[in-house]
C-alpha cells in the first residue's frame, strides 16, 4: 500500500533524524514527518562547539547534515505537519497534510520549546545574545557580563553555569522571592559572582548587531531604567509539543510523555530480580517510542537527544522484528 511503513519519526530535530538513520540503515521502511518547520531548536542556534565531530558549526549547518545522512540511508522525508493521530489500533495511522500514513511503529521526537517573553526585539537576538541555554552557550560569554530571567530552579542552574565563564551574573525575577528550591536558591544568593534584581521584569532587549542591554521595568513603582549587558538568558520553563498526544498517550503533569515499564518486557538478573525494561523508550502504547525532550525535561542537548533517538530506534527495530505479530 502506498504510504505504509515500519516507522514513522515524527518530528526534525537531533533526536528524530539520528532514529531515522538508525532505521533506515537497519533495513526498516522509515518516513520522518518532519513538520513545516524542521531542524528543532537548532535551528535558532547561530555556533555549535559540543556536538561530538564539530569543534565550530552553524546550527542549521548540523542539522542539514543530519537531514543528508537520514536521506542518504533511505529514510523519506515529508516537510508537513502531523495534524491527527490514530493509536487505537496497528497499523497506526498518522494524517498530515490531508494524506494518511499507515505505519507499523511510531518514534516521537517532538521536542519542548522554551518559553520566551514575547518581547518584539526578543526573537530578533536568539544565537546573538539571546538563549534558553546555559550550558550550550556559556562559553561565549567568557568574562562577559549576563541576566537570567526567572525564578525557578531551571533559573537558578542556568546562572551557576554561566559563573564558570561569565564576569557577573544578574537573575532578574518579577518577584520578590524564588520558586526555586531552598537549596538551589542558598547556592545562588550566597556565590559572588551573583547578584538579584527584585520585583523587575524585562520590557526590551537592546542592540544592533547583538545584545548590547535591556530595558528593566520595576513592577510595583513601575520605574524603568536601561541596563548594559552582554547577554540574556531566559529560564522561565518549557513546553512539551504533546498537545497532539493529549489522550492517547499518558503524559505526566507537566505533559512530557511518560516512559512506561511494560511488565510484558521486564529484565530479570540471574536471581530472578527485576533489573531494567526491555524497551527503555517506549510509551504508554506498545509500539510507540519516545526520544528527546519530549519526555526528557533534564539534559536538554542536542547529543542527548541523539542518543535518546539512537536508543528508540533500536528499540523500535528490535520491537518489530522479536514481538509485533
Amino acid at each position: 500500500m502506498p504510504n505504509t511503513y515500519d516507522i514513522a519519526v515524527i518530528g526534525s530535530g537531533p533526536a528524530s533524524l539520528t532514529a531515522a538513520i538508525y532505521t533506515s540503515r537497519g533495513a526498516a521502511k522509515t518516513v520522518i514527518l518532519a513538520g513545516s518547520n524542521w531542524g528543532g531548536q537548532l535551528m535558532l542556534t547561530t555556533e555549535v562547539e559540543n556536538f561530538p565531530g564539530f569543534d565550530h558549526i552553524l546550527g542549521p549547518e548540523l542539522m542539514a547534515k543530519m537531514k543528508n545522512h537520514a536521506v542518504k540511508f533511505g529514510s523519506e522525508f515529508i516537510g508537513a505537519d502531523v495534524e491527527e493521530v490514530d493509536f487505537s489500533r496497528q497499523p497506526f495511522t498518522l494524517k498530515a497534510n490531508g494524506k494518511d500514513y499507515q505505519t507499523k511503529s511510531v518514534i516521537i521526537t517532538t521536542g519542548a520549546n522554551a518559553r520566551w517573553l514575547n518581547l518584539p526585539s526578543e526573537r530578533e537576538f536568539i544565537g546573538r545574545g539571546v538563549s534558553s541555554c546555559a550550558p550550550c552557550d556559556a562559553p561565549f560569554f567568557k568574562e562577559k557580563n549576563v541576566i537570567v530571567v526567572g525564578g525557578g530552579d531551571s533559573a537558578m542552574e542556568e546562572a551557576l553555569v554561566l559563573t564558570k565563564y561569565a564576569a557577573s551574573v544578574t537573575i532578574v525575577h518579577r518577584r520578590s522571592n524564588f520558586r526555586a528550591s531552598k537549596i538551589m536558591q542558598s547556592k545562588v544568593l550566597n556565590h559572588p559572582k551573583i547578584k538579584v534584581i527584585w520585583d523587575t521584569e524585562v520590557t526590551e532587549i537592546l542592540g544592533t548587531d547583538k545584545v548590547s542591554g535591556v530595558k528593566l521595568k520595576n513592577v510595583k513603582t513601575g520605574e524603568t531604567r536601561d541596563m548594559p549587558i552582554d547577554g540574556v538568558f531566559v529560564a522561565i520553563g518549557h513546553d512539551p509539543n504533546t498537545k497532539l498526544f493529549a489522550g492517547k498517550l499518558e503524559l505526566d503533569e507537566k505533559g512530557y510523555i511518560k516512559i512506561i515499564s511494560n511488565s510484558k518486557f521486564l529484565i530479570s538478573n540471574e536471581k530472578g530480580e527485576e533489573v531494567g525494561n526491555r524497551f527503555s523508550t517506549m510509551t504508554s502504547i506498545e509500539g510507540i517510542f519516545a526520544a528527546g525532550d519530549v519526555h526528557d525535561f533534564r539534559y536538554r542537548q542536542a547529543i542527548t537527544a541523539a542518543g535518546f533517538g539512537c536508543q528508540a530506534a533500536m528499540d523500535a527495530l528490535s520491537w518489530l522484528e522479536e514481538v509485533r505479530p
